[in-house]
């Protein structure tokens, strides 16, 4: 089920980028941050290789009213950082709830990018959710570690699929109540 949805997602500014709504000019660093394989593995829905086009559809499918989710680029331009950093999510559930998913460029790993930009998205919860919830795969405890320090609780064990492995891979399941 599919609820409200925002014309175009709020801007979210963090201490030192801003998460904004993607542009048709963020594909070319899409592509080549999530064409990295790293990325890709850390991810449900990205595929590796890349095909041809893909991050083109992306931006155009993020861009379109009434997607399932709302997507923020980590623009780090007014730090003197790139204009893409990484990508972070929220994927509208039933019952008032999201679903939060994020990546960063392995250029700017273990800096805290990914913590500011959860810790900024839940503080401003521009969907007024009341709950949000967020998987990581159990190889990549740098995310479960973000999570959890944005507040996020343990929910249990699960699986999910992940295109670029082409398997079901173990995951944590978090949950972060807002009310």
């Amino acid at each position: 089920m599919i609820l409200e949805k925002f014309a175009t997602p709020v801007e979210i500014a963090t201490d030192r980028f801003t998460l904004r709504p993607l542009r048709k000019s963020d594909a070319g660093l899409f592509a080549l941050y999530a064409g990295d394989k790293r990325v890709a593995e850390a991810t449900q829905g990205i595929p590796h290789p890349l095909p041809p086009g893909a991050a083109e559809a992306f931006c155009a499918r993020a861009m379109a009213t009434g997607a399932e989710e709302d997507i923020w680029v980590m623009d780090g331009t007014r730090s003197d950082l790139p204009e893409v950093l990484g990508m972070i999510s929220l994927r509208t559930m039933d019952r008032n709830q999201s679903e939060v998913a994020f990546w960063v460029a392995p250029a700017f790993w273990n800096h805290g990018i990914a913590s500011e930009a959860v810790n900024a998205l839940v503080a401003a919860n521009p969907q007024k959710n009341c709950t949000m919830f967020a998987e990581a795969f159990q190889d990549n405890p740098g995310s479960a570690r973000v999570l959890t320090n944005a507040g996020f609780q343990y929910l249990g064990d699960a699986e999910s699929y992940s295109v670029a492995r082409d398997a079901n891979v173990p995951t944590w399941t978090y949950i972060r109540k807002l009310d």
